[in-house]
């Protein structure tokens, strides 16, 4: 029996009447990957003031560079206090060098570790959490079983001893050294959210259909793990920072490069900061450069999260 006209077609092969052009296409995907999540990030305190005080630190690295010139040993009498000339507002170190001025040249650096090691730890996470929660079975066994043993190694003396061994220079390197067990936690955190997610109906419905595996982890499962993501890229940028400023203070880290660690480590080491309260200043600068690019992350991560809240996103997206 052959079959009739309009039940040879699948409901999945439907084509639609409606041609869209493409700059409605464009306008479409602007709206809704740039607009929305715009409009409810901006919407929340914590994601206005977490965005002003990383672009600060983003102008500090990038223009305050072209602005104010490098600074030097003796342009000032060493430890001057702050707030007694413009020249050099916030007085100068052990070195007679500027702190305003090196506090901005000591951004860039940081930067680059920061972003390094939080891409680094998370692309790591991310592949080992996600593959190992969704193929299960022995690849699951031997990945789990990789990050418990990088969970069971002290972090701070590993990365000590792996800086010591390789000495690295790059900050770029610095900072992949300093992520290389802050992957582990999360990879677990991930897989567990993973095997939950796998078993959801629409989850199935695309491997029904047959959609590729790496368009259902793209489409279907990475968005909704991306608050776990954000957050835990604001846990290893944090960790890479108090990380990085603690082995340049004890001068575990050559110097290579100057940042904040290394303003604390002349601060204390020549200036004896610690010590002396005329001084202080020389350290305090420093420590709250590390607080104040700290707490940006962590209110721009927290802010991030209703970017994900399937409510607020549908209501904003009708809101055209």
């Amino acid at each position: 029996m052959s079959r009739t006209e309009g039940t040879d077609t699948s409901p999945f092969e439907t084509i639609s009447d409606v041609e869209t052009s493409k700059s409605a296409r464009y306008r479409e995907f602007l709206w809704d990957h740039v607009v929305v999540p715009l409009r409810i990030f901006l919407k929340d305190w914590r994601g206005v003031v977490g965005t002003v005080i990383v672009g600060t630190y983003v102008l500090m690295g990038t223009v305050g560079l072209l602005i104010f010139k490098k600074p030097s040993p003796n342009e000032g009498s060493p430890n001057a206090p702050p707030f007694e000339t413009m020249a050099l507002p916030l007085g100068t170190d052990a070195l007679g060098q500027g702190i305003f001025r090196s506090l901005i040249y000591a951004t860039p650096t940081m930067l680059l570790m920061i972003l390094s090691g939080g891409v680094f730890a998370i692309a790591v996470a991310s592949m080992v959490g996600i593959t190992a929660g969704y193929k299960g079975g022995r690849l699951d066994s031997l990945l789990m079983g990789v990050s418990d043993m990088m969970i069971a190694l002290p972090g701070l003396p590993l990365v000590m001893v792996v800086t010591t061994i390789f000495a690295p220079r790059s900050a770029i390197l610095v900072g992949i050294l300093l992520a290389i067990n802050q992957w582990a936690g999360l990879a677990r955190t991930l897989r567990s959210q993973v095997l939950t997610l796998r078993e959801e109906s629409y989850v199935e419905a695309a491997r029904v259909m047959g959609a590729p595996t790496y368009r259902i982890i793209i489409d279907d499962i990475i968005p909704e793990l991306m608050p776990y993501i954000l957050i835990s890229f604001v846990n290893a940028a944090r960790a890479v920072i108090f990380g990085s400023v603690a082995l340049y203070f004890l001068g575990v880290l050559p110097f290579s490069n100057f940042n904040w660690g290394v303003m604390m480590n002349i601060a204390n080491d020549q200036g004896n900061a610690l010590v002396v309260p005329a001084y202080r200043h020389t350290i305090l600068f420093p420590m709250l450069a590390i607080v104040g690019l700290s707490m940006g992350l962590v209110l721009i991560a927290q802010a991030a999260d209703r970017l994900f809240n399937v409510r607020l996103r549908t209501r904003h997206e009708t809101e055209k």
